[in-house]
């Protein structure tokens, strides 16, 4: 999968799980760019990219991410 088409689908995935039609998913992206970004809203974000992608993410690798250039790169190394 292309990294554009990665990041065209978290862009969607982040307008819906936050309710923001003005989030654009790109590598710098993070939690503190976003308001409504809290522990919550956070695993149902990963969940829903779990399922969008068809992947599976261990603990280890969620707590490792520091913005969405590395989601997209672990996405990619799980695809």
């Amino acid at each position: 999968m292309e990294d554009t088409e990665i990041y065209q689908r978290l862009t969607g995935i982040f307008r819906d799980v936050f309710d923001d039609d003005s989030i654009v998913a790109r590598p710098e992206l993070t939690a503190e760019d976003v308001d409504e970004w809290d522990s919550l809203s956070h695993i149902r974000l990963m969940l829903t990219i779990e399922k969008t992608f068809h992947v599976s993410f261990s603990a280890s690798d969620v707590g490792s991410l520091h913005n969405v250039g590395e989601l997209a790169q672990l996405i990619q190394s799980k695809l």
